[in-house]
């Protein structure tokens, strides 16, 4: 299953149809909305619970419009540590990676969707 993402603009995004204006999390099955993060601009270990439930392979970061979410480096050694291959960028650039992907099975992106 591939959802189809129509339009990102900050503060939004249009996934098959429906607008969405709260950070999110898109899974091979399933959407997760309405993703909280510890603290709103930097990705912890704990704020991938809902991700890890997918046993991703592959997770895309979208960053927010300009990009103010960050990695720390102690996050990105926790993914490594188990076998998840970690990619972050800008949300718009995310939802075109997705967008251009011909496989996306094994991959769960999670995206901020304002700054």
């Amino acid at each position: 299953m591939r959802f189809e993402i129509e339009a990102y603009s900050f503060g939004q995004i249009v996934i098959d149809g429906k607008t969405y204006k709260k950070d999110l999390i898109i899974c091979p099955k399933t959407i997760v909305e309405n993703w909280w993060r510890k603290e709103g601009h930097s990705l912890y270990p704990e704020d991938l619970e809902a991700i890890m439930n997918h046993h991703p392979e592959q997770l895309i970061i979208g960053t927010g419009d300009p990009g103010r979410l960050t990695v720390p480096d102690s996050t990105k050694n926790w993914l490594s540590a188990r076998g998840i291959d970690l990619t972050s960028m800008p949300t718009k650039q995310a939802c075109e990676y997705y967008t251009s992907l011909d496989d996306i099975s094994g991959m769960v992106m999670g995206l901020h969707l304002t700054c």
